[in-house]
């Protein structure tokens, strides 16, 4: 039997015991104290010496000792926060925190990840180089990534590997294409400033809500006239406020929105081509305009090379006929400015077992996984960390 697969046999009592003891004590993005201590007193349990980072984020490395001419620094990543939302699960491990909960499987990849650590300190002799652990806080509001990248987390790192599980997913498969896998996910906030006046004389004033009404239906054109159409791309107007009597002409408009794409050129273009539209379509209606932008996630497209490692890896561990292919997804992912910066490949771990009740979506009071997918994705941690380590070296 392959070796990390034999490991993360052995030590899966002890990923379901992390996974749920995490899930009891589900904790906010960027204040994640307990789930730091612990993982601390994990680590430094196998002799490691972790260090705290972007306040409640742990990183930790494991030096391996085969000896080379050369040797590189492979990052594993996993992230740690919780969302705000009230558990309806009835099981042993329910979130003992009101109003706070698992729901995305981020207390998976902590114990995945843990784990890995596991497998990874009982093979240092197999690798040379060095494998560094990311536990990364604050993926819910995007915050947490972006600090690590600030700080400097990854700029010695020479490839890094992120692991989602995922219920869209069977339980025992596993999908890591290259190319674009989640979207770039950016807000946007457009106040409309016009006059107020009396509703039976509009010609006093200026209609901010003539004119929000127009840059909501101008903004529709920009997907559709501005881009390559061959490259997937959302905008949506979700807010529309103004106004608070029939007869008063109200002097603002406030919308919000969300724009999703997987080009990085396209989401470089989003906010200057929604500034000129916004406020060119407002200015014919003698209305101003101001935006804010705020660019929550980068799209996260996976290495061409990096991602084969993962694609062999997954193999490896759990045969050929586990990987699968999955369409890309709309949604967001803070992974994404890790693999801005370094060679990366995200893999999504299938988690959905309808025989164990294990099928709500993410982000659902009643989401919850086959655990079986623990054992997959620690073993993927530790033998994508193997196999790039290993990766041409000389002896």
């Amino acid at each position: 039997m392959n070796r990390v697969k034999e490991l993360a046999e052995k030590y899966f009592d002890y990923a379901v015991s992390m996974r749920r003891e995490f899930h009891r004590h589900p904790e906010p993005s960027m204040k994640e104290e307990r789930t730091c201590s612990r993982i601390i007193e994990e680590l430094e349990s196998l002799g490691l010496k972790p260090k705290k980072a972007a306040g409640t984020g742990v990183v930790c490395e494991i030096k391996g000792t085969k000896k080379v001419k050369s040797s590189k620094t492979a990052a594993l990543r996993a992230d740690m926060d919780a969302l705000e939302l009230e558990e309806k699960n009835e099981v042993d491990y329910k979130s003992e925190n009101d109003g706070l909960m698992h729901g995305c499987g981020h207390d998976g990849h902590t114990a995945s990840l843990l784990t890995a650590a596991k497998i990874l300190n009982d093979l240092k002799a197999e690798f040379a180089g060095t494998v560094k652990l990311i536990f990364q806080p604050g993926e819910e509001i995007a915050v947490g990534a972006k600090t690590m990248v600030k700080e400097g987390v990854v700029k010695d790192v020479d490839a890094i590997f992120g692991i989602h599980i995922w219920n869209d997913l069977e339980s025992g498969k596993i999908s890591v294409e290259a190319g674009p896998r989640m979207a770039a996910v950016n807000q946007f906030i457009i106040n409309i400033q016009g006059e107020g006046g009396h509703g039976s004389m509009p010609h006093q004033g200026v209609d901010p809500i003539m004119a929000g009404a127009a840059v909501v239906m101008n903004l529709q054109t920009i997907v559709s006239r501005e881009f390559d159409p061959m490259e997937p791309a959302v905008l949506s107007v979700d807010i529309f406020n103004s106004g608070s009597k029939g007869n008063v002409l109200p002097d603002s408009s406030y919308l919000e929105g969300t724009t999703r794409c997987f080009s990085r050129e396209i989401n470089h273009d989003f906010e200057g081509i929604i500034a000129r539209v916004a406020q060119e379509t407002a200015a014919s209606y003698r209305a101003e305009v101001e935006l804010e932008y705020n660019k929550m996630t980068l799209p996260l497209i996976n290495d061409q090379e990096i991602s084969a490692t993962a694609k062999k890896a997954a193999a490896e561990v759990s045969g050929q006929g586990s990987i699968v292919k999955l369409d890309k997804t709309t949604g967001g992912e803070d992974f994404s400015f890790f693999a801005a910066e370094v060679p990366a490949a995200f893999a999504f771990v299938g988690s959905r077992n309808e025989a164990k009740g294990a099928d709500a979506p993410h982000h659902h009071p009643e989401f919850n996984i086959d655990e079986e997918a623990l054992k997959t994705a620690s073993g993927l941690y530790a033998q994508f960390a193997l196999d790039f380590l290993n990766e041409g070296e000389v002896e």
